[in-house]
């Protein structure tokens, strides 16, 4: 009934900048929260950052300075621009919303926490 797709991906050398975006779907009213993970070859999934419905946000302190996340609280979706980009940032980034609220067709539900795919970041130094 919702889901999450992300975009924004790939290979960049370090210094460099990306954006991921991650869209929303699905008979959804309002979402709470919205925010990235990520997580590197044999190690943890661990947040990046995190936005609620008002704006307010947290970060990973290894990347506080250098990203930003966003959303369009209209279109659902929430972005990540990452800028001087490290090789240390290098993992599968995943979208992550909830808790939310969506539409049944016959009333309205509550859903704590869903996942994107996930979509690789690779950093080359």
């Amino acid at each position: 009934q919702v889901q999450l797709v992300e975009s924004g991906g790939g290979l960049v050398q370090a210094g460099g900048s990306l954006r991921l975006s991650c869209a929303a779907s699905g008979s959804i009213v309002t979402i709470d929260a919205m925010g990235w993970y990520r997580q590197a070859p044999g190690k943890q999934r661990e947040l990046v950052a995190r936005i609620g419905s008002g704006g307010n946000t947290n970060y990973a302190d290894s990347v506080k300075g250098r990203f930003t996340i966003s959303r369009d609280n209209a279109k659902k979706t929430v972005f990540l621009q990452m800028n001087s980009l490290k090789p240390e940032d290098t993992a599968v980034y995943y979208c992550n919303a909830g808790p939310l609220t969506w539409n049944s067709g016959t009333y309205l539900r509550r859903g704590l926490d869903y996942w994107g795919q996930g979509t690789q970041v690779t950093v080359s130094s």
